[in-house]
């Protein structure tokens, strides 16, 4: 069937992610911690009590990244005995967020839509996708954030929320976006076809299988050309 609507993540698959961020986040809280620890450890343990908060995170329990952020860090600063203040060295990440560096595919892809609606649905707070789809002057049809649902992918309400205010069914959109179970699960969970953008060659587990992989998005444009 052909698609009417194209669904697209935006942090990961239109812009970059903060993975070089953290590690500098981490070094502040190792280098000033009373305790032997290694950057990994603590990249590990602020990732697993960021989702263990973030995965609660829904309806009136809902809080933003940002608050998630700032929470997860400060019981990271805790637990190993560093004296640093969170809302100080998560500064780095918000700016990132703000002004996150453009994949070179991104402009060409969006110019290659052809007058599809295409909707932006991001985990991230409003007021930062806004910022940074002002910087790079980013524009498509509309804009869902987790902020404006109280929940996050891949809960199924930005995904449903999308669909209700195009008024079209599961069948007739596709989800592209670089996480297999944020984007891809969260999609196929209500029905949508997933492209999963595995832009960096990870492997993917046998639990999950999008509807088609793609390496960057040429081919996603590529396989939206050939859906219609």
């Amino acid at each position: 069937m052909a698609i009417k609507a194209v669904f697209v993540d935006f942090y990961g698959t239109l812009v970059h992610e903060d993975d070089e961020i953290i590690p500098i986040v981490c070094e502040r809280v190792r280098s000033s911690s009373n305790t032997h620890c290694e950057i990994k450890d603590i990249s590990k343990f602020w990732w697993k009590t960021f989702m263990a908060a973030f995965s609660s995170s829904c309806g009136d329990m809902f809080q933003t990244q940002r608050s998630l952020g700032i929470s997860s860090l400060s019981e990271t600063i805790r637990n190993f005995n560093s004296n640093c203040v969170a809302e100080d060295i998560i500064q780095i990440q918000f700016n990132h967020w703000l002004r996150p560096k453009i994949f070179d595919d991104t402009r060409p892809f969006l110019q290659s839509l052809h007058g599809l609606t295409t909707l932006i649905l991001s985990n991230i707070d409003t007021k930062d996708i806004d910022e940074a789809m002002r910087y790079h002057a980013i524009q498509v049809n509309g804009v869902i954030t987790s902020e404006d649902v109280k929940s996050y992918k891949p809960n199924p309400e930005l995904f449903q929320e999308a669909l209700r205010r195009l008024n079209l069914d599961p069948s007739e959109v596709i989800h592209i976006g670089d996480s297999l179970l944020s984007d891809v699960r969260g999609a196929q969970n209500v029905g949508i076809r997933a492209i999963w953008l595995n832009r960096f060659n990870k492997t993917k587990p046998e639990d999950i299988t999008p509807d088609y992989i793609c390496s960057d998005l040429f081919q996603v444009s590529d396989v939206l050309n050939n859906l219609n």
